[in-house]
């Protein structure tokens, strides 16, 4: 495996990981109801400070680098979990409306390219509010249980990226070469 560890332009990119993983942790797990008493509701808090301000604020950073894919994914992201956090528990339409248009900012940055923790973690953060959005729409707890599942596994991965970043982890799967593979006998 290699031993890339170009998971963004540094510290920045970084704490914005590490701030993205904790939030969306947070907000998987209480979709999930997979540990007693947490719900959705509980992540208010951590999506306003940790996911708002603090993402945000790493995105502005991160523009100032000269790092225009994290300072646009951290900003965008930051500015929709603050949102999120003060919009007073919205359900219903509002919710899945709200939802929707933050899928779809997922997936620009999906489709953005970059490298590939990236890419794993904005495409599973995409399924998860597209996931929740449907379930808004609909009335499916059980839908939105599946959402919280795919925000956890991103939230996984982008503590993974951070941390892989600090520990000199490798953070891209190892590719083969062209050309050679599984021959066939005959």
């Amino acid at each position: 495996m290699d031993k890339d560890v170009s998971a963004g332009s540094g510290i920045t990119t970084v704490a914005g990981r590490l701030a993205l993983g904790i939030t969306l942790l947070a907000f998987g797990l209480g979709h999930t109801a997979v540990i007693d008493g947490v719900t959705a509701a509980d992540a208010v808090s951590i999506a306003q400070y940790v996911g708002g301000v603090a993402l945000f604020v790493a995105g502005l950073v991160a523009l100032r680098e000269g790092d225009s894919v994290g300072g646009t994914a951290f900003s965008v992201l930051g500015a929709l979990w603050f949102t999120w956090a003060v919009s007073g528990g919205a359900t219903g339409n509002e919710a899945g409306l709200f939802l929707l248009l933050f899928a779809l900012v997922a997936l620009s940055l999906t489709l953005a390219g970059g490298e590939q923790l990236g890419q794993v973690m904005y495409g599973l953060l995409f399924v998860a509010l597209l996931l929740m959005a449907i379930a808004e729409f609909a009335g499916n707890d059980g839908l939105a249980k599946v959402g919280g599942w795919f925000a956890v596994a991103s939230g996984a991965v982008a503590w993974y990226a951070a941390t892989a970043a600090l520990a000199h982890w490798p953070t891209v799967l190892p590719r083969r070469a062209a050309g050679r593979g599984v021959t066939a006998t005959g």
